[in-house]
């Protein structure tokens, strides 16, 4: 069944199954129909998020267990809620010790003859039969001392690794060179990695999914849990890891059928860049829903405020155009330095491997290595979206095609000082879409393309860029444009009426456990907008108090500042430290620069925490109102507009967090229930409030926003027409919200602008009893709050003759 809205919980030690079990009344009378689970298979000790999973076959005991799952799943049930998991498909943990993951474990004692050699992403050939293990502190020889053998293992710190059979008795140089892996310093992973990870993380190994025999391993249990009920639904993480995403998607459509006799309800973390669909061919709900959250922000940030804002930044932070000043230009140089830098061994895989293939066609001999790895380089930092959906010797969809265009082969040849010479990249483009055969080298080239091209968007786009480039903080998000933040009323009524067509049960969002920002966190930041040069003249005020180390830091540390005036330096420090490792322009995560970083702190400190704290905290009382349209805004459109609505824990009141690990800590649920819960007078209650009487309504009421329901935009007229964006449901229910409330009323407000409502009479159902119909001044609609969810009164259908 398709859910009417899900609920994300974050489990952890400190929040297992227990903790859920006991917020399930809390969680059911807020009204969602589905609780949201972060993944439950077995994972490394202590971890936060579940992503590491180490073994398929068992639910996590830290967490409660499979009897704790199912005492959940019991509980969720009894008051009519199901259970959404998020399962990991593309990884595993390499884990310490390692013996943890078993698969792993057996790979490393027995080498390529192990019966789990199939399991991992493994470049044998790469290694020279060995898998390099980046786990050591330093060089080798620098390390020897901190090795040593005991009960058939080999110890260092707190990894374990298993001894090839007949070795254990060597001596420690000679046995380390016996053994089916390398151990090596950390560094070397950059260059010398020999499996497939996560983006650029050695402790995630990549799964080979796309083997039956693997998948029905690594599925079982997950299979068995929706078979046996306990399961409704499934968020698949990553999906862009996978050699064959859409393969994968159709197969887990057929075992999920086959374990209940239907489809389950199936989203997947696919992140859509500007205008990119997801593929009508995958057997899935839709996406999670970052393409939704990217159009609800654009509706509330001001296009002209925005490029004004841009132009301040400029001015006040001076970033070279390739490092901040542009945003085209700023992910482009991103892109190159992480392919060079941070994908480097990802690289030359697929250099072997095209280098394979055109030695063993003689039409496609003679390009040298150099110029196969210079093509390569230049047409993946040039793909527009994260890959190509392609399999060697398959079709060539055209969605595929315009992953690598025209263009992009031009600037790609025009790194080629020699004309003759460019044609490695015609070698590289016609291969990546699987066009040249479909040997196993093309099979592995083709996939392997598209796994390092998703890789290098998330971390050059995602973890380097958006960090670089922040002019508005608010526009950095998965899924968005910071260079394009504003998205029209009449941009966002197209993207409801495909979803309502294409993607009716599709996820949307607002706040994940990923998103940099929480959803009222961008809400304030969106107001800046509106008030670009009031923002910049308390800016140039502000850096006279506290020295910042650069006027980047500075302007990225005030504007957060102002979107969470009262975070305090324990929360400010680590997030703004994490922002400059990212972006990479003066301290990293692998190069720190503890000189630099410390003066952040002490600016943080001084500054933001300190001196400025009274102006900021006035500055933000002076845009409340403005702030509480746009939150209130933003989660009434979400929760009722196409889509499946997802809210994450604690989003249902004010949330103000910052990125993880600020946005992970465990919420604290209030057991009430929420049947008579009020208006509220602050903006956490109001929330709330709306929050419960939309999802409550969805509930009541599938069939006006579920599968089969209709969206139809409603346009108010008048001076202050813009500032109203309106839609229907079904013709049952009116949704509108006010956009750019300040500008609003710069002009004077609301004045004589109406909204015509369908035909028939319409009850207010945020409360106070208020019925409407025909043309509505909105002045009137919107005089107790600046929004309304407005629902058909009884016996008000429209008469027809």
């Amino acid at each position: 069944m398709t859910p009417t809205s899900t609920y994300r919980l974050q489990l952890q030690p400190d929040f297992p199954f227990s903790a859920a079990e006991e917020a399930v009344p809390y969680l059911a009378a807020l009204g969602v129909s589905h609780l949201h689970l972060s993944p439950v298979l077995e994972a490394v000790p202590g971890s936060t998020h579940g992503y590491d999973v180490v073994d398929h076959a068992r639910v996590r005991a830290e967490l409660g267990g499979e009897e704790g799952l199912r005492a959940l799943s019991r509980t969720a049930r009894a008051h009519g809620l199901g259970l959404v998991l998020d399962i990991v498909p593309n990884h595993m943990a390499v884990p310490a010790p390692e013996h943890l993951n078993v698969p792993l474990w057996e790979v490393l004692r027995e080498g390529p003859a192990s019966p789990y050699a199939g399991w991992f992403d493994l470049d044998w050939e790469g290694g020279d039969g060995k898998i390099l293990l980046p786990v050591l502190g330093g060089r080798l020889g620098e390390e020897l001392e901190h090795l040593s053998v005991a009960d058939g293992v080999l110890r260092y710190f707190d990894h374990a690794f298993p001894l090839r059979e007949g070795t254990e008795k060597l001596p420690l140089p000679e046995l380390l060179d016996a053994q089916w892996y390398r151990l090596a310093w950390w560094r070397l992973a950059r260059t010398e990695l020999n499996y497939r990870r996560f983006f650029t993380i050695s402790d995630l190994i990549g799964v080979r999914v796309e083997d039956p025999e693997v998948f029905a391993a690594s599925h079982a249990k997950i299979l068995q849990l929706v078979r046996e009920g306990v399961v409704e639904g499934l968020r698949i993480d990553h999906p862009d890891g996978l050699a064959a995403p859409g393969d994968y998607l159709r197969q887990l459509a057929r075992a999920t059928e086959e374990a209940v006799g239907g489809p389950v309800w199936t989203v997947v973390e696919k992140i859509l860049t500007g205008d990119e669909r997801l593929p009508a061919d995958w057997p899935v709900a839709g996406t999670t829903g970052y393409d939704a959250l990217h159009r609800i922000d654009g509706l509330f940030n001001d296009p002209t405020g925005a490029d004004e804002l841009t132009e301040l930044y400029r001015a006040f932070a001076d970033p070279p155009g390739d490092r901040g000043g542009y945003w085209a230009a700023t992910v482009r140089r991103a892109a190159h330095r992480v392919l060079t830098h941070e994908l480097a061994a990802e690289t030359a895989y697929l250099v072997r491997a095209a280098g394979r293939i055109c030695a063993a066609d003689p039409a496609l001999r003679d390009h040298a290595p150099w110029a196969l790895h210079s093509a390569l380089h230049e047409l993946l930092v040039r793909m527009p979206v994260y890959r190509p959906y392609v399999a060697a010797g398959g079709p060539t969809p055209e969605e595929a095609e315009a992953t690598l265009p025209p263009e992009a082969v031009r600037e790609a040849k025009a790194a080629f000082s020699v004309p003759e010479e460019a044609s490695a990249v015609d070698v590289v483009r016609e291969l990546a879409l699987g066009r040249l055969g479909s040997g196993p080298d093309h099979r592995a080239f083709c996939a392997r393309f598209a796994q390092t091209s998703s890789a290098l968007r998330a971390k050059s786009v995602e973890d380097t860029a958006f960090y670089r480039y922040t002019p508005l903080l608010s526009a950095a998000e998965v899924g968005g444009d910071p260079g394009r933040p504003a998205v029209s009323p009449d941009e966002f009524h197209a993207f409801c009426g495909r979803l309502a067509r294409d993607w009716p049960g599709t996820g949307t969002v607002l706040s994940t456990h990923d998103t940099k920002r929480s959803a009222d966190v961008r809400a304030r930041l969106a107001v800046l907008t509106e008030c670009p040069q009031r923002w910049a003249g308390l800016l140039r005020r502000w850096a006279q108090t506290a020295a910042a180390p650069d006027p980047h830091a500075a302007w990225t540390a005030w504007q957060t500042a102002v979107a969470v005036p009262y975070a305090g330096p324990d929360r400010l420090v680590p997030a703004l430290v994490k922002a400059a490792r990212e972006a990479g322009l003066h301290t990293s995560w692998t190069e720190q620069d503890a000189g630099y970083e410390q003066a952040l702190e002490a600016f943080v400190r001084s500054g933001p925490c300190g001196s400025a704290q009274y102006e900021l905290a006035l500055f933000s009382r002076e845009l409340t109102p403005h702030t509480r349209a746009n939150a209130l805004g933003a989660t009434l459109v979400q929760l009722t507009m196409p889509g499946v609505p997802e809210l994450y824990q604690g989003t249902e009141g004010e949330y103000l967090a910052l990125v993880d690990p600020d946005n992970r800590r465990p919420v604290s649920y209030d057991p009430r229930t929420l049947d008579d819960a009020p208006a509220g007078v602050t903006l956490a209650e109001e929330k709330l409030h709306l929050t419960a009487t939309a999802l409550t309504l969805r509930r009541e009421r599938p069939e006006v926003f579920g599968d089969s329901a209709t969206y139809t935009p409603l346009t108010a007229s008048g001076p202050a027409a813009r500032h109203c964006v309106a839609f229907t449901r079904s013709g049952e229910t009116v949704t509108a919200v006010t956009r750019l409330s300040l500008r609003l009323a710069e002009a004077g407000g609301w004045r004589d602008t109406v909204l015509t409502l369908p035909a028939g009479r319409w009850t207010d159902r945020l409360g106070g009893g208020r019925e409407f119909e025909g043309a509505v001044p909105l002045l009137e609609l919107f005089a107790e709050r600046p929004v309304a969810l407005l629902v058909r009164a009884p016996g008000g259908a429209p008469q027809h003759s």
